[in-house]
């Protein structure tokens, strides 16, 4: 019953954006799902997500992440499996696959989080800060300077989780932050219980602002809430009250073990795709609500 459910960042979309969103959305399910075949929910998750970080057109993760408001790219990425085995980085500039380092973390060092030069220094290829500069980043940066605006703009993080033959479950969630952001800034992504979470239950990936992700806890409520009875969807509706009492929006992916999965959003858009044995879809969502679908 492999269940493969991905995100490309929930906020707002422009129509001119959102065939490359759509496209990289398609390469990104294919990617994971086709990873079943060698691996397990984990190396399914992480490789649509590396798709996604590679991808220079669509989404802000890896190369092509927002740049804070001095012009540098930091990314933060998570990983955590249902065996309670989890990695996160931050504030990493040298590499466009924050994800992989997140679980090299994870399987390789005695750590569950490490940030800037102590992770980068995993890094085995390392590249410029520069390289992880694109035309589109760029162009976003020049807009948010020009509004005069104090505020940090945009979202566009993305990540994956799944279900795999075995019953196990992983997350993994990869961001280039907000633009214009303060240098030093970290969200919920690699903040295990708020942007990415997994148990033996369900495994989430969140969206969004992640101030208001972080305090409401929501990876963590989520799957409280299912612990306590809750069906998903009414978990997910609790996830997004959670984030709106904190003055947030955004979006979030789940999967369960017993292979119900669902894709919920309060913002203006949400970029979401998954894919099961019977089919799949990847598509630009712009009606906000709650999906719950089951496989099998």
């Amino acid at each position: 019953m492999a269940i493969l459910l991905i995100h490309g960042g929930a906020g707002t979309h422009p129509q001119d954006a959102e065939s490359d969103t759509v496209a990289g959305l398609e390469r990104a399910r294919q990617a994971g799902y086709a990873a079943f075949e060698r691996g397990t929910a984990a190396a399914a998750a992480l490789a649509a997500v590396e798709s996604m970080e590679a991808n220079e057109l669509a989404f802000n993760a890896g190369v092509g992440g927002s740049p804070t408001r001095e012009g540098t790219v930091e990314l933060d990425a998570a990983v955590m499996l249902s065996d309670g085995s989890s990695g996160a980085v931050t504030l990493v500039r040298n590499t466009p696959f924050a994800a992989r380092l997140a679980d090299r973390v994870r399987t390789g060092t005695p750590h569950a989080f490490l940030a800037a030069h102590g992770a980068e220094a995993l890094v085995d290829d390392p590249v410029p800060n520069e390289r992880l500069l694109t035309p589109r980043s760029r162009a976003a940066l020049e807009r948010w300077r020009a509004a005069h605006d104090a505020s940090p703009a945009g979202s566009g993080t993305v990540g994956a989780v799944a279900l795999d033959d075995r019953g196990d479950l992983a997350a993994v969630t990869s961001t280039g932050g907000m633009v214009g952001k303060w240098p030093g800034r970290i969200g919920d992504t690699p903040i295990v219980g708020a942007g990415t979470y997994a148990n033996e239950r369900v495994a989430v990936s969140c969206t969004g602002r992640g101030e208001a992700f972080m305090r409401a806890v929501t990876g963590k409520r989520l799957a409280d809430a299912l612990e306590a009875g809750a069906d998903l969807e009414a978990a997910l509706q609790e996830a997004l009250d959670g984030i709106r009492r904190f003055g947030g929006d955004g979006g979030l992916i789940a999967v369960t073990r017993s292979g119900s999965f669902g894709l919920a959003f309060n913002s203006a858009s949400m970029a979401q795709g998954w894919r099961t044995a019977a089919g799949g879809e990847a598509r630009l969502a712009r009606a906000a609500g709650i999906l719950v679908l089951q496989a099998g």
